[in-house]
């Protein structure tokens, strides 16, 4: 019992799985012969149980009332010793009857261990997703850091210094471009600032004459830098040049003139 007015719920589930013995016995019995709203209690509990011997998902009995339950079925397994016969007292009252230990109790004392088991692996295999996605995560993030370093030290790659149109050489930008993978590096210094739905966008112009190809948009911080990295470029394209204009913030399919910074590769390039 719970020491207060009614019956704890440890103790209805155990009352219902018929793992109460002696004094605990006789008090709930006699508690349940007067309270209406136990009664319904022990009635719904019944029921729950009756559902966790058919399936695993089930509602599940107090902790320590599942461990109490175990407990006494492990004490009706030893056997008893061996006592004299008691004599045959012949009487008119009926005898006491001994519910038998009921099939679905021991089921779903069962369930309840194989429902927690069933918790701990799901656990693990969420664990386990959410750990392999990480590590992809990590993985992409390395072979992008690879890519820049690769192309920052091939030999090959172009490398562009942009400079203002007709104006004083102050805000500068500089190119490391690929054309054999389509990869390019942009790095702005010195930039202007924009006022707001205002962006730069960086352009690759190709040499065969078509038209200029977006290459990314960039705001530049309070100390006007800016970068562009491995932006999406079709692989192959021979520049002429780059250039930067500004744009609205969304971006534009052609160049806006003026053009403010632009660049081209030089001839041994």
């Amino acid at each position: 019992m719970n020491g207060g007015t009614h019956i704890s719920q440890e103790d209805l589930a155990l009352y219902a799985m018929q793992a109460l013995r002696g004094e605990e016995l006789e008090t709930v019995q006699s508690h349940l012969s007067s309270c209406a709203q136990c009664h319904e209690e022990l009635n719904a509990l019944a029921n729950d149980l009756s559902w966790v011997a058919m399936s695993v998902e089930q509602q599940p009995v107090p902790a320590s009332a599942k461990q109490r339950f175990m407990d006494s079925i492990a004490a009706d397994a030893k056997p008893e010793s061996v006592k004299a016969p008691a004599p045959v007292v012949i009487s008119s009252a009926k005898p006491a009857v001994r519910l038998p230990c009921v099939p679905w109790a021991i089921a779903a004392a069962l369930a309840i261990t194989a429902g927690g088991l069933g918790m701990k692996i799901n656990t693990m295999h969420q664990q386990l997703r959410s750990q392999s996605l990480e590590v992809m995560r990590l993985t992409e993030e390395n072979l992008h850091s690879q890519r820049v370093l690769q192309l920052m030290m091939t030999p090959s790659a172009q490398r562009v210094t942009l400079t203002a149109s007709k104006t004083p050489a102050e805000p500068a930008g500089h190119a490391i471009y690929l054309a054999e993978r389509g990869e390019l590096i942009f790095q702005g210094n010195n930039l202007k600032a924009l006022r707001e739905g205002k962006t730069y966008e960086l352009w690759l112009i190709p040499a065969n004459g078509t038209a200029p190809i977006p290459a990314g948009l960039f705001r530049p911080d309070k100390g006007g830098d800016a970068s562009v990295v491995m932006p999406p470029l079709p692989a192959g394209v021979a520049v002429k040049a780059f250039g930067v204009t500004i744009e609205p913030a969304q971006g534009s399919n052609t160049p806006t003139v003026p053009i403010v910074l632009s660049g081209a590769p030089s001839s041994g390039e």
